[in-house]
């Protein structure tokens, strides 16, 4: 990686600090906050495509980066962290009309992969950067197209002051989910899809909001299950696939459940 590159995208680990305009987080978020803040350094995304350890010597260079922030807040009713999620435009040329983090490709003048996600966040659904703590960023995920997607992790401390303006040109539609549900089995479905000349395991989370129902799936749903067991502290309860790229550039690959 070009050491610019190697800058932007190094994890990048921030003190909370709560903006003056939120409301001070409750005990049980202050307590995630900590927990994340703590363990920062031990962080890894091994579910999915984790690029860092998973991309195979003989694979041409990363053909480009991105970031995506995986915001969560508050089950005002529960207590029970939940994450803020997009259906992306019909119009779109690539992945049009799916399930999405906020997020996309780094620009010149972002300054790390936090930047980027918050960035973009703002684009897309007018998410204030002030209104986000970032506590943690996740390895990076290698996506189909070859590009690194850096999941950066930010507590959104009172929902209600998020009013959301949808760039209608990129987003059709937001809602939230709860985290813990890409951790259950519970409305999951996998299928096989080739990646890189590798049939794998793709998983699918669908999830009804309101009168609608909405399908996480590939990047998205495996980032989803690496962050919530990184957050809750807990493996999930189906077998991940782990592929293993490092000691096998024959592409075999192993599913396994920590």
């Amino acid at each position: 990686m070009r050491p610019l590159l190697a800058r932007l995208f190094a994890p990048t680990y921030i003190a909370m600090g709560f903006s003056s305009s939120a409301s001070p987080p409750s005990r049980r978020l202050a307590h995630l906050t900590r927990h994340l803040l703590l363990s920062s350094g031990e962080l890894s995304s091994s579910v999915g495509a984790p690029a860092a350890a998973a991309r195979p010597a003989y694979l041409a260079a990363p053909k480009g980066y991105a970031a995506v922030l995986v915001c969560l807040f508050e089950d005002p009713h529960g207590g029970d962290p939940r994450v803020i999620l997009t259906k992306r435009a019909a119009s779109l040329s690539s992945h049009s009309g799916e399930v999405s983090l906020p997020g996309g490709k780094v620009e010149e003048g972002d300054a790390d992969a936090t930047a980027t996600a918050l960035r973009e966040a703002k684009e897309e659904i007018g998410l204030d950067p002030a209104l986000v703590s970032i506590v943690t960023v996740l390895e990076p995920f290698l996506s189909k197209n070859g590009l690194h997607v850096t999941p950066v992790i930010g507590i959104l401390s009172d929902k209600a002051l998020f009013k959301p303006v949808l760039n209608e040109s990129e987003v059709a539609d937001i809602f939230d989910a709860p985290l813990e549900m890409f951790l259950k089995d519970d409305n999951r479905k996998t299928q096989e899809a080739n990646w890189m000349g590798m049939n794998i395991p793709v998983q699918s989370f669908e999830y009804q909001s309101e009168d609608k129902t909405f399908v996480i799936w590939g990047l998205t749903a495996h980032i989803l299950t690496r962050a919530a067991a990184v957050v809750l502290q807990r493996e999930p309860s189906f077998v991940e696939f782990r592929p293993r790229y490092v000691n096998s550039p024959s592409g075999d690959t192993n599913e396994t459940k920590r």
